[in-house]
């Protein structure tokens, strides 16, 4: 299940990675509300910079994450690469709708070009290049949407393989993980690993849950029966009833009901989902905020409704199911951008669990330590 993309060898570089005592450090690229960062905080990483360029997103990532002795960048593509503090890990979920299935349609519709043609989105894959090339960090991890892999007849894959494995002398895999086996929602994104030197590090050995999340989408709504305190504007009243305005008006169910009746005339998959509260969703998009089609929450007696951004935090992991910790000062458009395009945090500090025997803080380079392997079954509830 889910093999190993990609294995890459070539002459490593030595070059020393510093760290505090029995911590590694990470800086975080398109760092977005924090996903990549709860992973590896979660095996003890010290995040020392980070760069988000959404002025929203960002107030987002301060709210949630003490910025107060690093640096939260604006621009990745004016960055001095002497201002970037050292560091052992590079963490960084690169913009991905130019190499999206549901983001080429789109910039095809509104005349922009798609992979590395898009100048405002597709070129930022290079700007980690130069940052790897200048810090030497000992360990990158990056993730993208599945269809990176597919991109241009697989030539973007390519490309990217051999600027990282040739280029920079890295040892990389790559892998395509599914949230599903940690959040009721099924995400495939491909995650490229790579280490500076040769490691016993292999991907294909990546525990996996022995079955899907046990949460289903019911486990992460609202339950509406007074059972959760009422948090303002998402839900109301002394039963926490899930607020109106995210009830679908008349105009555009009707719109929604209609589109997805022509597509299916033409034997197209297009349109709105009605989503199984007893299984998975599909995939929450950045674009969420225009109508929900993806992910509608079906009502008795009235129109479906979008999920409240409460919801999504808890889809996406920040939050698990019944909290409502994850702090969300933005306006609800802004918060379904920010978890339509987040690193799923469960899949990340699962990810990270995996990595640990060969980062610098563990001492073991040789396999994973039965504190570590017994830490990740509880957490990820694995049960070999």
């Amino acid at each position: 299940m889910n093999r190993s993309l990609y294995s890459g060898v070539k002459g490593e570089r030595s070059l020393p990675c510093l760290s505090p005592k029995g911590a590694f450090t990470f800086i975080d690229l398109f760092a977005g509300v924090g996903g990549f960062r709860k992973g590896f905080e979660a095996i003890s990483g010290t995040c020392v910079f980070a760069c988000e360029r959404d002025p929203h997103a960002q107030a987002t990532y301060r709210a949630n994450y003490p910025c107060h002795d690093h640096e939260l960048a604006e621009d990745i593509t004016t960055l001095r690469l002497e201002k970037i503090p050292s560091h052992d890990v590079l963490l960084a979920g690169f913009p991905c709708q130019p190499f999206s299935l549901a983001g080429i349609p789109a910039q095809k519709h509104h005349g922009k070009a798609s992979g590395f043609a898009c100048k405002e989105q597709g070129f930022l894959f290079f700007d980690i290049v130069r940052i790897l090339d200048f810090h030497r960090p000992k360990v990158f991890v990056l993730e993208n949407v599945k269809h990176l892999t597919r991109h241009d007849q697989g030539r973007t894959w390519r490309l990217i393989l051999h600027t990282l494995s040739v280029d920079l002398g890295y040892h990389v895999q790559g892998r395509v993980l599914n949230a599903r086996f940690w959040v009721p929602q099924n995400r495939e994104r491909v995650f490229i690993v790579g280490f500076r030197e040769q490691t016993g590090f292999c991907f294909d050995t990546m525990p996996l849950p022995s079955r899907p999340c046990p949460f289903v989408l019911q486990d992460i709504l609202h339950p509406e029966d007074g059972t959760e305190e009422a948090e303002l504007p998402y839900t109301e009243g002394r039963k926490g009833i899930v607020s109106g305005k995210y009830t679908l008006s008349d105009r555009i169910w009707a719109y929604l009901q209609s589109h997805t009746r022509k597509h299916r005339e033409k034997g197209n998959g297009f349109g709105y989902s009605l989503a199984d509260r007893n299984s998975a969703s599909r995939t929450l998009s950045a674009r969420y905020y225009k109508d929900g089609s993806e992910i509608l929450i079906p009502q008795r007696d009235k129109n479906p409704r979008r999920l409240t951004p409460r919801e999504c935090a808890r889809l996406m992991g920040f939050d698990r199911p019944g909290e409502s910790l994850f702090i969300i000062p933005v306006s609800d458009i802004q918060a379904y951008r920010q978890f339509g395009n987040a690193v799923v945090a469960p899949v990340a500090e699962a990810l990270a669990w995996h990595m640990k025997p060969w980062l610098p803080s563990d001492p073991s380079h040789a396999s994973v330590s039965r504190s570590t392997s017994r830490r990740f079954n509880d957490v990820f509830n694995i049960h070999p």
